[in-house]
């Protein structure tokens, strides 16, 4: 990912605002919050102002992913896509797994760890094929985007090594 990430950093960062580009890269699935930090990183956006961009740029997808994403796999399973509608819905499926109980906690957990495969797009696609309470899966993913952007943050802007040689 840091690759992909520096290199849609340094391309998009020629042409538009180095803010502008961090909140467009949070906006994509896979990369999210977690690629817009590390860009941000990159590209020497002060982390009080990086922040807020990733995370507004990670949370804006969220109610449309969780309110259109079953009618868009089904419009698609009449069609020539149909492929990757059962492709989406098993892999998310898949990554579900204990999801179905304690669900609130284990949805802030999956989009709040940033592993590959995590993170708000797919945990709204999780929440939203579960059939889980839209109010209830957006206060858990915004958690959870709240636990990734400590994690990333102090990740991507070596808080923890500033943490480290203070004691």
């Amino acid at each position: 990912m840091n690759s992909f990430v520096t290199w849609f950093a340094g391309t998009l960062g020629k042409y538009i605002s180095k803010e502008l580009a961090v909140f467009i890269i949070s906006l994509f699935p896979i990369l999210e919050c977690r690629g817009g930090l590390i860009a941000s990183a990159l590209l020497k956006v002060p982390i009080l102002k990086a922040i807020p961009i990733c995370i507004i740029g990670n949370i804006i997808p969220i109610p449309f992913i969780l309110l259109f994403i079953r009618k868009i796999l089904d419009w698609m399973k009449g069609t020539r896509l149909h492929g990757i509608s059962e492709w989406v819905e098993s892999h998310a499926l898949k990554r579900s797994g204990k999801l179905k109980s304690g669900e609130f906690i284990a949805l802030m957990l999956f989009v709040g760890i940033p592993l590959p495969g995590t993170g708000a797009w797919t945990g709204s696609l999780i929440a939203a094929l579960l059939g889980m309470d839209i109010k209830k899966a957006v206060i858990a993913e915004l958690i959870g985007v709240a636990i990734a952007t400590c994690i990333v943050s102090a990740l991507s802007y070596g808080l923890l090594g500033a943490i480290g040689s203070l004691g």
